[in-house]
């Protein structure tokens, strides 16, 4: 019984995080969908070289195992076998995935913003 307790508080903890993500992407004033997917690979290039410290190597390491994971046919609980439980491990992998970017991303452009120099018509001073 606790078992399945445990897994509805789970699956109810995944729909928050994901509620979470929709209502944050609509907030007024909010980077856009697209702006936060362009911001992806200039996030994973500053954090490697070290530029931007809010996203560690550890963390985007364990970001890039995260969607090695989704999009790998090797899984942990296979789809052939177990298909019902096999699609929940990895839906709870991207969910995570998409609230940890979506967090990071939003760091990051706060980060850009703050860091970037002054313009003015289109030109930095």
């Amino acid at each position: 019984m606790a078992r399945t307790g445990s897994g509805s508080l789970r699956r109810k903890t995944r729909l928050a995080a994901a509620a979470k993500v929709a209502r944050e992407a609509s907030r007024p004033g909010s980077p856009s969908i697209g702006s936060r997917i362009g911001a992806i690979p200039r996030m994973i290039s500053a954090s490697a070289s070290g530029r931007y410290p809010g996203l560690s190597r550890l963390k985007l390491a364990l970001l890039g195992v995260g969607v090695a994971y989704v999009v790998s046919p090797i899984d942990a609980v296979p789809e052939a076998f177990l298909f019902v439980l096999g699609l929940a491990d990895d839906v709870a992998v991207a969910v995570y995935l998409a609230g940890a970017l979506f967090a990071e991303t939003d760091n990051f452009l706060e980060w850009e913003r703050m860091t970037a120099p002054p313009t003015i018509n289109g030109q930095a001073y």
